[in-house]
């Protein structure tokens, strides 16, 4: 099973702020050593957790949804899960996992 990864951030109408996620995500393909990453933003940024699933979908039978969130709020216990449900539609052979939220990895403290 081929495993592709977004990096899942709210986005902003400040470009810079969005380049900085995608360089999260390119950071985190290089360092471990993934062939498939992509951030995908809720608003204010391209592309959407849709498109950056449909960029994939041909390459990968399974995704995992990275939240670049700090905590578990509105976006990602309403939001994600309703645009996760979306893509499933489209995507139905693809397997999806979310991830936590930042706030609960143990090197937030260290952070």
């Amino acid at each position: 099973m081929s495993t592709g990864y977004v990096v899942f951030a709210h986005g902003s109408s400040i470009e810079s702020a969005n380049e900085a996620v995608r360089k999260v995500a390119s950071e985190m393909a290089r360092r471990g050593g993934l062939d498939v990453v992509e951030a995908a933003f809720l608003e204010g940024g391209q592309p959407s957790l849709a498109g950056a699933l449909a960029s994939m979908a041909d390459r990968v039978t399974h995704v995992v949804v990275v939240p670049y969130f700090l905590t578990l709020g509105l976006h990602l216990k309403r939001d994600l899960p309703r645009l996760i449900e979306e893509v499933k539609q489209t995507h139905p052979n693809v397997r999806i996992d979310v991830a936590p939220p930042l706030d609960q990895h143990p090197a937030m403290v260290d952070a």
